[in-house]
């Protein structure tokens, strides 16, 4: 039976952000699923091209691969969310811009590497962040951010026939969520599921 590789970042290696004795995603995914045999390679902290570096090798044309990467790298631009107020509208466009041309030329290149290996592949997206406890106006202005990470991975995984799980539709309430930016393990049940039907399907 083929195996399930996952792929990524904390949104899937987050047993240190559940409360104590709760599991965490890849847990969850494989309860769902006890006959088949699932292997996280996931890291909390991971970026794009550390997923390109050292998460890849070794897959097989007989695996499902699920890959959640991109959130670390829109944090790594959380910066421009608290400069905004002191920059104009073109140089925060221009801003936007320079970081997606960057990810998007790494995310290619990892989403090419899962390609030639021919696996089942589903990627997903970033989920909007809850930031409520910084105030509407922070949070509106991370979910624009959160955007133009999001349209990179939709025309990259579209453009190789990948399947897509949209994460800001799953992520919906305040419960779903261990802190602004991980998943609970309310949250990691919705996307235990979702993995396991798109693998049982």
């Amino acid at each position: 039976m083929s195996r399930i590789i996952l792929l990524g970042d904390s949104i899937i290696d987050n047993g240190v952000y559940v409360r104590e004795g709760e599991p965490d995603v890849t847990k969850q995914l494989q309860a769902r699923l006890p006959r088949r045999t699932v292997i996280k390679r996931a890291v909390d902290g991971a970026v794009a091209a550390d997923v390109l570096r050292s998460q890849v090798n070794g897959l097989e044309s007989s695996d499902h691969v699920i890959l959640s990467v991109g959130g670390n790298d829109a944090l790594q631009h959380r910066d421009i969310l608290e400069i905004a107020g002191a920059l104009n509208a073109s140089d925060v466009l221009i801003r936007f811009w320079t970081i997606q041309k960057a990810f998007r030329q790494t995310y290619a290149a990892l989403l090419e590497r899962i390609a030639r290996a021919g696996s089942k592949t589903l990627v997903l997206t970033v989920y909007n962040p809850n930031f409520a406890e910084y105030g509407e106006a922070f949070q509106r202005m991370a979910e624009s951010g959160v955007s133009i990470f999001n349209d990179v991975i939709q025309q990259e995984a579209h453009a190789r026939a990948f399947n897509i799980l949209e994460l800001r539709s799953l992520f919906t309430d305040m419960a779903d969520y261990a802190n602004p930016i991980e998943p609970s393990m309310i949250g990691g049940a919705k996307l235990a599921n979702a993995m396991a039907e798109w693998v049982e399907n």
